[in-house]
């Protein structure tokens, strides 16, 4: 699956993201469309003046919340919540960026079986 956000420039939308949030370009078609990717995943920007859905939340992977999210803040992100350590073995922050799109970012930092944290029914598919 491949993330679709809605921004007016596309550009800039990729230059705020990359220094706000490290990632990188992979794939620009003109102005209209720029593939960004996130750690091993990406997502897609396209051009457009649709407000910002506040139904979705991009989570993306990364290895060092603290570090992640000072810079995200030092860029302009509005950093939501800070990082913190949850029961599941995941360090993780919330930030908002510039056009009002909410990103989740996790770093494991332990693996815990979901029956240690009360997570029920867990499954994982491997390819």
């Amino acid at each position: 699956m491949i993330p679709v956000l809605i921004y007016p420039d596309p550009s800039a939308a990729a230059d705020w993201l990359g220094k706000a949030f490290g990632f990188t370009i992979r794939l620009r078609i003109a102005n209209h469309r720029i593939q960004m990717k996130a750690g091993e995943g990406c997502f897609t920007i396209a051009e457009g003046n649709v407000p910002p859905n506040q139904s979705h939340i991009i989570q993306v992977r990364i290895e060092d919340a603290n570090g992640h999210c000072e810079r995200a803040r030092q860029n302009g992100a509005i950093v939501l919540t800070e990082p913190q350590d949850h029961p599941y073995g995941e360090r993780q922050y919330n930030a908002q960026d510039f056009y009002g799109h909410r990103w989740d970012f996790t770093e494991t930092i332990t693996d815990v079986a979901p029956e240690e944290w009360s997570g029920g029914q867990f499954h994982v598919e491997h390819p």
